[in-house]
């Protein structure tokens, strides 16, 4: 069984890196969904002829 320094340090990783995880993702996936609407127009704003 762990100490509780082990526990308090994994915990402190655990925390220091969610919230670089959360950013990275949500910073991919907003740059997807730009270059989807790039490459893809919506068509409400952009009608085809």
């Amino acid at each position: 069984m762990q100490n509780s320094s082990e526990q308090k340090r994994y915990a402190s990783r655990y925390f220091s890196l969610a919230p670089v995880l959360a950013i990275l993702s949500i910073s991919v996936a907003f740059t997807i969904w730009a270059v989807f609407n790039y490459i893809f127009p919506d068509l409400l704003f952009h009608p085809m002829p």
